[in-house]
């Protein structure tokens, strides 16, 4: 299922930049940051931070596929979110958007606001009914730098289903058992059940 190759490569690639030596690291993620806003592919220095033992099926041929957008969006979005933490990963498995949504959102609301009225929601639902991956990429680099802002140093994500759901947001072959729909539907439900929190 390409799904889960997306989610284990990218689970591969964090796993080799959090192993590298601090000063080289560093390096990478430095770089990775400068691939913000950018198509992959489109950075030759970034080639080899993303694409280094990317299976051959995730390749695009006239243009980024979807796997590559998934895995590229992903990698330099941890390192916008990893920026300034040095002894702590802002990677962490089980830590979805939904939920990590909610934990930002229960953060800054007010004492006397309910959480489900925060602005921070208004910023998620423009992110959940975007329909182009640049517009979704826009969006994220958005929540995630809220998410990098939360006090007590931050909200982590879990990066390697990110890499998957950004993937399964592209499909949009209706025999696929995962299309963008079914991926907002899971990001409502973990943003609204009661053990998101």
């Amino acid at each position: 299922m390409k799904t889960q190759d997306v989610k284990l490569y990218a689970a591969q690639q964090l796993h080799r930049l959090q192993a590298l030596p601090d000063n080289q690291r560093r390096a990478e993620l430095a770089k990775l940051r400068r691939g913000i806003g950018h198509a992959p592919g489109e950075l030759p220095e970034l080639w080899g931070c993303f694409l280094l033992g990317m299976p051959e099926s995730f390749q695009g041929r006239s243009a980024p596929s979807a796997a590559e957008w998934a895995v590229y969006l992903a990698l330099t979005l941890y390192a916008l979110h990893q920026q300034g933490e040095e002894n702590v990963s802002m990677n962490e498995k089980g830590c979805t958007l939904g939920r990590a949504v909610r934990l930002l959102a229960q953060n800054s609301a007010a004492a006397a606001q309910d959480w489900t009225e925060s602005s921070i929601l208004r910023r998620f639902n423009a992110l959940a009914t975007a329909e182009e991956i640049t517009e979704i990429s826009h969006h994220l680099r958005g929540m995630i730098r809220l998410l990098s802002a939360a006090k007590d140093g931050g909200i982590p994500l879990d990066y390697p289903q990110l890499a998957a759901d950004l993937y399964e947001l592209q499909c949009t072959d209706p025999r696929y058992a995962q299309t963008p729909a079914n991926v907002r539907l899971r990001w409502g439900c973990l943003l609204y059940t009661s053990d998101a929190a």
